[in-house]
């Protein structure tokens, strides 16, 4: 690795590198046209077979069934959270929404103008640090769908099991989207943001089951509307076409590197090596349940008065953007899948040194 800098944040996250190079190699001239990716018509052949190849090695990573449309479009996946509503309420007067944190309870904000939210359950009591036990649900047969945040970002707390439900299921998987593999056929929708797992911010990938396209409310705008947007292959108007091929260059890289069976060994490596440096010292903590301790997100630090000292010294050690979120303070070190295991492990030799230091 020749990079200086190490990028923890939580998106726009650290790109690999084999991938920016790629495309810095093809950025003035695309496969010999002469013209940049960003100039090439998004209804020619050309970014036709760029669309194609980025959904096929997508559907290969993720097994795809075939009864699943692949969505790439514009706008970021807080938009999905009442796009899902408007899309999936069909005759139903309700649906399910289980309550783990910060981006859950947003998304059920914005649902509400369109449908009658039914909190299951809430993680309030603990301050949002474990997932409330599956028998105190209040899960209602008669939903539309059932929502939940695979991954609270925010938290650091993250879903290691697929919640069973009677009704279609619906994540919200932006923070850990091909982190490992997932069965999709236990999901009516899958969507994530780009900017953590898939490439640069600004589009986003919806995976829909063929059986739900068909019952949008009325009012749902064409650019909004899944069925729609499926029979247009998403190109109902310009997409982002350089992000789509920017993920398309981070779908062959993940195949490259072994698919997504190797990222989950090399993921789960990465957090056990924070986890056990934080369970194992009195100066860092980390409060989440260790059932449901997020492999993307790992929180640290124990003193807040130290914060800025933390960062000052973590950037001056080339560790960049350690800050948490706004809403929750404290340190965050994203570990997504460009992450390599050397970084995690120049940051853990970094806060032991600091906790040396200022302990």
């Amino acid at each position: 690795m020749t990079r200086k800098v190490l990028n923890f944040c939580a998106g726009p996250a650290m790109l690999p590198e084999a991938v920016m190079l790629r495309a810095r190699e093809e950025f003035m001239d695309w496969q010999g046209t002469g013209m940049s990716v960003m100039e090439i018509s998004h209804r020619s052949d050309e970014f036709k077979s760029i669309a194609d190849h980025s959904e096929q090695t997508l559907r290969e990573l993720l097994s795809i069934p075939d009864n699943y449309h692949v969505l790439f479009l514009a706008g970021g996946a807080t938009q999905q959270f009442s796009v899902i509503p408007m899309n999936l309420k069909q005759d139903k007067t309700s649906a399910d929404y289980i309550n783990t944190g910060i981006w859950s309870a947003k998304a059920m904000k914005e649902a509400k103008p369109y449908i009658e939210v039914n909190q299951v359950c809430s993680g309030e009591s603990s301050g949002f640090t474990s997932i409330p036990d599956k028998k105190d649900w209040l899960l209602n047969p008669e939903s539309a769908y059932c929502y939940y945040t695979a991954n609270e970002t925010i938290s650091g707390l993250e879903f290691h099991f697929i919640p069973e439900v009677e009704v279609p299921l619906v994540t919200d998987m932006t923070s850990s989207i091909l982190s490992r593999p997932i069965n999709v056929s236990d999901f009516g929708v899958i969507f994530a943001g780009a900017q953590k797992n898939i490439g640069p911010a600004g589009l986003t990938v919806v995976i829909v089951d063929d059986t739900l396209l068909n019952e949008a409310l009325p009012f749902t705008p064409g650019l909004l509307n899944y069925r729609i947007q499926a029979n247009e292959r998403s190109l109902l108007n310009t997409p982002p076409t350089f992000n789509w091929y920017m993920a398309g260059l981070m779908f062959d890289w993940l195949k490259e590197q072994g698919g997504l069976e190797e990222m989950q060994r090399r993921n789960e490596r990465k957090a056990t090596m924070l986890y056990e440096l934080i369970d194992t010292s009195g100066f860092y903590q980390n409060k989440i349940d260790k059932s449901c301790r997020s492999i993307m997100n790992v929180f640290t630090l124990n003193d807040e008065n130290l914060n800025e000292v933390f960062l000052s010294e973590a950037k001056a050690n080339g560790l960049y953007y350690l800050k948490g979120h706004r809403l929750a303070g404290g340190m965050r070190a994203s570990l997504y899948n460009a992450m390599p295991e050397s970084g995690v492990r120049q940051l853990a030799e970094f806060m032991r040194e600091f906790e040396q230091t200022h302990s």
